[in-house]
């Protein structure tokens, strides 16, 4: 017969930047208002890339490509975090980990790959002078 622990994890318990509930609504306004500058920014990129034609180039494509994938990676994790600062359950399930470090993963790889095509947009037209 086996002996050993049996159990199963259901959920993981986050822990907070600190214990002191007197902190917790600025720590939620501070994160609240960079999630929203890095959206709100990001948004403005892409809509004056899509409203100018003169920016319908390749590289400019790329750049809005990065600041969807910024919105995306910034939507994966700030949100949960910023439920988990304001509720007394400060819990995740195992499988809403997984998924949110799933999508942390692709999306770093995608900007990684698009930095890389922008380098590589680059350097095409630097040796090319």
């Amino acid at each position: 017969m086996k002996t050993g622990n049996q159990t199963t994890v259901s959920k993981f318990l986050l822990l907070g930047l600190t214990e002191d509930p007197s902190l917790q609504p600025l720590i939620f306004s501070l994160f609240l208002s960079m999630y929203l500058v890095t959206v709100l920014g990001n948004l403005l990129i892409i809509l004056a890339i899509s409203s100018d034609s003169n920016l319908h180039t390749p590289m400019y494509f790329v750049l809005c490509s990065l600041s969807f994938n910024d919105i995306c990676l910034s939507s994966s994790i700030i949100p949960k975090m910023l439920v988990n600062i304001l509720a007394q359950d400060q819990s995740i399930t195992y499988a809403g980990c997984l998924f949110q470090v799933c999508f942390v993963l692709v999306f770093m790889a995608m900007e990684s790959c698009l930095l890389a095509v922008m380098a590589y947009d680059r350097y095409g037209h630097l040796s090319s002078t």
